[in-house]
């Protein structure tokens, strides 16, 4: 194996990927800031959750904007719910895995909240459970997904369809679009 040669195609490819974001994605990026800056300053809270790689970077969002992204500035009310191994093993043990984010929601969000859903394939059952439950509370909804967006796409007030398909290059893209979130959301509440 050609190590630099690996490297270098995969960075490469990853930023493609980010240069056809910005090329295809600019103007659904904005809608998501300006949704999720209207629900903080509405005094509301955002809820976020995904499985494996995406249930990191909605830790990663969440913690970013409880703590700080570049600001120092007061805590912002966003909860991942990935996080609670009780939470998660006793509602998948007693209403199945596909509810996991479903009850949580169910248990924390009112209108007014938004809720973000990160799906690279756009069909996680129990992301698109958590959505549904969401959108019936009257929260704003949001989908992280891939070009093709899965069902997630059609559930959603605001979609993020990242133009790719391969896991890798779609959550690197996530978690871009997570930080450029944050500094949108810290620049736009504290200046």
């Amino acid at each position: 194996m050609n190590f630099r040669r690996r490297i270098e195609d995969s960075l490469a490819a990853s930023a493609y990927v980010k240069l056809l974001l910005l090329q295809r994605q600019a103007e659904a990026i904005e809608g998501i800031a300006k949704a999720l800056i209207r629900t903080l300053r509405g005094g509301r809270k955002i809820l976020i959750f995904g499985n494996g790689g995406s249930a990191a970077d909605a830790q990663h969002i969440a913690a970013e904007l409880e703590a700080r992204f570049l600001k120092e500035r007061r805590a912002l009310p966003c909860q991942a719910l990935t996080t609670n191994t009780s939470t998660l093993t006793a509602i998948g043990n007693d209403y199945g895995y596909e509810r996991t984010f479903a009850r949580q929601v169910e248990a924390y969000a009112r209108k007014g909240d938004a809720v973000i859903g990160i799906s690279t394939s756009g069909n996680s059952p129990n992301v698109l459970a958590g959505v549904k439950a969401a959108r019936k509370l009257g929260a704003v909804t949001v989908g992280f997904t891939n070009e093709k967006g899965g069902k997630l796409r059609g559930l959603v007030d605001h979609c993020l369809c990242v133009p790719s398909t391969d896991t890798q290059r779609v959550q690197e893209c996530h978690i871009t679009v997570g930080h450029v979130l944050c500094d949108l959301i810290e620049g736009s509440l504290f200046g």
